[in-house]
C-alpha cells in the first residue's frame, strides 16, 4: 500500500480542498489519461486497486504512471471511545486531488486498450474521470 516512508508531523489537520488543480493537469508522460472531474480524498488502497486492474488489462504491456501520492495522514478515533482526550491516531494516508488532475497515465498500448483498461480503473476510485488523449496522438503511426 502507497504511503510516505517518513513524514515531517504525524498529525495532520484536515484542510480545505477549493479550487482547481494548478499542477499535474496535463499529460506528461503518457499518450492517454484520466482527469478527475472533482474533488476528493483518495485513499492508498484505492489507488492500488486501480492500478492492478489497469495492469491486469494491459497484461503487463506498455507502461503505466501514477501521478498522485497519498501523503495526508488521516486519523480515526477507535470505536466507542468518548468525545474529547485528543486527537485519534493515524489511520491511513490520502492524496488530495481537485478537478483537473491527471491521476493514472499509460502507454505503449493500442487506443482501445487504454481506454479500457483506464475505465476499469476509474471504476475503482471514488470520483467523476474523464478519458483524455495527447493532443499529437496519431493512432495510425503508434499503434
Amino acid at each position: 500500500m502507497l504511503q510516505p516512508k517518513k513524514t515531517k508531523f504525524r498529525k495532520q489537520q484536515k484542510g480545505k480542498m477549493k479550487g482547481n488543480a494548478k499542477r499535474g493537469s496535463e499529460l506528461a508522460f503518457g499518450s492517454f489519461g484520466i482527469k478527475t472531474m472533482e474533488q476528493a480524498w483518495i485513499t492508498g488502497r484505492q489507488i492500488e486497486a486501480a492500478r492492478q486492474a489497469v495492469t491486469r488489462f494491459m497484461k503487463r504491456e506498455g507502461q503505466i504512471w501514477i501521478r498522485i501520492f497519498p501523503d495526508k495522514p488521516i486519523t480515526k478515533k477507535p470505536a466507542e471511545v468518548r468525545m474529547g482526550k485528543g486527537k485519534g491516531a493515524p489511520e491511513m494516508f490520502v492524496a488530495r486531488v481537485t478537478p483537473g488532475r491527471i491521476m493514472f497515465e499509460a502507454e505503449g498500448v493500442p487506443y482501445a486498450v487504454a481506454k479500457e483498461a483506464l475505465r476499469l480503473a476509474a471504476q475503482k476510485l471514488p470520483v467523476k474521470t474523464k478519458f483524455i488523449v495527447r493532443r499529437d496522438y496519431n493512432e495510425t503511426t503508434e499503434a
